[in-house]
């Protein structure tokens, strides 16, 4: 099989990592593959804060899920319930990925953000390295005291997290079943 199709079937959600820090080429190697996304007229408007201080996630994931347990979305409200939920699956590094903020030039950030969290994830899986997409941390983005701590760009806005860690294998999902009925073709009209 050729081996993007490979690293692509193979990738997983991964919520289980050993602690062990990620190596520094490792994690160049990801970060390498985020700033090589395609994006919108080659704005490329992400930046990427990397965290591997285990205190500062802990706190992150606190508050987060905090701030889930008020959300009136059910399934939201009792995952942040969990006994021993950890947002970030324990993870040793975590990758805030915030857009510039839309402006007259600049239409789409959060899709180009999502195309260089699809290539972080892909360079991941490519390594053996586990990966886990976080949009739960929407819920601490949109306090804005929260982004200043982060240190984040006054011109950009955090849109998602990533956690990484070295997998722990017993733990690796299988594959869901993929969705059938999910692609059709347009057939033109013959006059």
């Amino acid at each position: 099989m050729n081996p993007v199709m490979e690293t692509i079937r193979n990738r997983r959600s991964v919520r289980r990592f050993r602690p062990d820090q990620l190596r520094r080429e490792d994690l160049d190697l990801i970060l390498e593959a985020a700033i090589w996304a395609p994006s919108g007229h080659n704005a490329q408007p992400w930046h990427f804060l990397v965290i591997q201080d285990k205190q500062k996630i802990d706190e992150m994931s606190e508050k987060t899920i905090s701030l889930m347990s008020r959300s009136p979305i059910d399934w939201v409200s009792k995952l942040a319930g969990r006994e021993g939920y950890h947002l970030f699956h324990r993870a040793p590094t975590v990758i805030v990925v915030s857009g510039k903020k839309p402006g007259n030039d600049l239409l789409f950030p959060q899709a180009d953000c999502s195309a260089a969290i699809q290539n972080m994830l892909l360079a991941a899986e490519s390594l053996n390295i586990g990966s886990c997409w976080i949009g739960l941390t929407g819920f601490l983005f949109a306090i804005p005291e929260e982004t200043e701590a982060l240190g984040i760009p006054e011109d950009c806005q955090p849109l998602y997290s990533v956690c990484f860690g070295y997998k722990d294998d017993a733990f690796v999902p299988p594959a869901p079943p993929r969705k059938e009925g999910k692609i059709s073709f347009y057939q033109a009209r013959k006059p």
